[in-house]
This record gives structure tokens, C-alpha cells and sequence, in this order.
């Protein structure tokens, strides 16, 4: 838990994030805010954050949210990801994937994202299952994942607790900017 990053001269500590089944997360700690005497911490994955797409047409692109470990959409994902020697990892709060993977070059992005709710995604990979296709795209700007801190770690909030909580951490997080 007590890991520092120092690449690119950027420090940060490391930590495992767990959720209630017992998955897994390394995540750097960003920041740390207390709320109602409890610590949160603003956390990003260590590995790059993706999210799954299903492409119905230009217009009508569905994100793919709940998969059961055995979907045919996901080991066809991860033998696309491995032909670029890269790892699709079911973590907490999202798909990661782990592997030399460059980060984009903001300034250079083309057309090759998609704008959804407000988040920009770069493409990663493209695939076909059956007759429907699918597309594996990276969030543009950090992506972070709100966590309870404890002795042994940080736990993933449940829905209920994210959705109460979360508010009151933005706020308290906002206060230190100022």
C-alpha cells in the first residue's frame, strides 16, 4: 500500500482497491478528503481504464456495463487485445487493460473518438461478435474512482453510498483548489 510512482516526476502512493466480492484494483491515491470523519481518496488505476461499446450504427452506440466473466464478448475482447500484447483485466469499477499500451497524445486526436455524456474516449480496438460489432475505447482525461480508506486499503463504495457521498467528497475536494 505504500508504493510511490515516480515517473515522469510524478509522485503518488499506491493502493489496492478492493470491492465487495473481492476484486481487485492497483490504483494511485490522488487525494485524500474526509467526510462525516471518515477518509475518501480520489484514486485513478495504475492500468489504463477502458470502457466496452456496442456500435448499433453511427448514432446508436451502447456502452456494455454488465457482463457475466464467461460472455463470449469478453474473450473475444481479450484475444483482440492480446494480438497487441495487451491484457483485458475485470477490475472493480471498470475494465482496465494492462500491457504496453501508449497513452494518447491529446493535441494530436483526431476523429478518431466518441463524445458520450460529457467523456471523450480514443479508440483502442474494434471487433466483431457474430454480427454485431464492438470497439474497446480509453477515456481521454483521468478517470477516478471513489474509495472509502481504511487501515487495510480502500474499499469501493456501493451505489447507495457513492451516490450520497460523492457529492459531499467533490465538495470538500473543491475547497482545497481554491
Amino acid at each position: 500500500m505504500k508504493e510511490t510512482n515516480l515517473n515522469d516526476n510524478y509522485e503518488a502512493q499506491t493502493i489496492i482497491l478492493k470491492d465487495s466480492s473481492g476484486k481487485e484494483l492497483f490504483c494511485f491515491l490522488e487525494q485524500i478528503v474526509e467526510v462525516e470523519a471518515k477518509e475518501y481518496g480520489l484514486l485513478t488505476p495504475v492500468d489504463t481504464p477502458v470502457c466496452l461499446f456496442k456500435i448499433n450504427s453511427e448514432e446508436d452506440i451502447q456502452e456494455i456495463v454488465d457482463l457475466d466473466e464467461d460472455d463470449e464478448v469478453l474473450k473475444n475482447a481479450d484475444s483482440v487485445l492480446q494480438e497487441h500484447n495487451l491484457k483485458l483485466i475485470r477490475s472493480p469499477a471498470t475494465l482496465t487493460v494492462a500491457g504496453d499500451l501508449e497513452e494518447p497524445i491529446y493535441d494530436e486526436l483526431e476523429e478518431d473518438y466518441l463524445e458520450d455524456d460529457d467523456v471523450e474516449f480514443a479508440h483502442l480496438v474494434s471487433f466483431n461478435v457474430k454480427e454485431d460489432k464492438y470497439e474497446i475505447l480509453m477515456p481521454i482525461y483521468p478517470f477516478f474512482i471513489l474509495g472509502e480508506l481504511r487501515d487495510e486499503g480502500a474499499f469501493l463504495l456501493d451505489e447507495d453510498d457513492e451516490e450520497r457521498i460523492g457529492p459531499l467528497v467533490e465538495a470538500e475536494y473543491e475547497k482545497t483548489l481554491a
